[in-house]
């Protein structure tokens, strides 16, 4: 069954890591359990991180 489409606006940002970064990546999305690419899996653990720093009280929580 296929993911619905995001209605959430998006914007795209440009990041830069080493290609071992990249290989992990790779690595990861071959799982399926984060992402189907190097980049929704960099998204993913991105957005878990920030969660975390929220609920640790070390990142602001979202303004709506």
């Amino acid at each position: 069954m296929p993911r619905p489409k995001n209605t959430t606006e998006t914007v795209q940002i440009t990041l830069s890591t080493t290609a071992q970064v990249k290989e992990l990546l790779e690595e990861l999305s071959k799982t399926g359990f984060y992402g189907k690419n190097a980049a929704d899996t960099a998204h993913m653990l991105l957005k878990e991180k920030i969660r975390d720093l929220q609920k640790e009280g070390q990142a602001p929580s979202p303004k709506f």
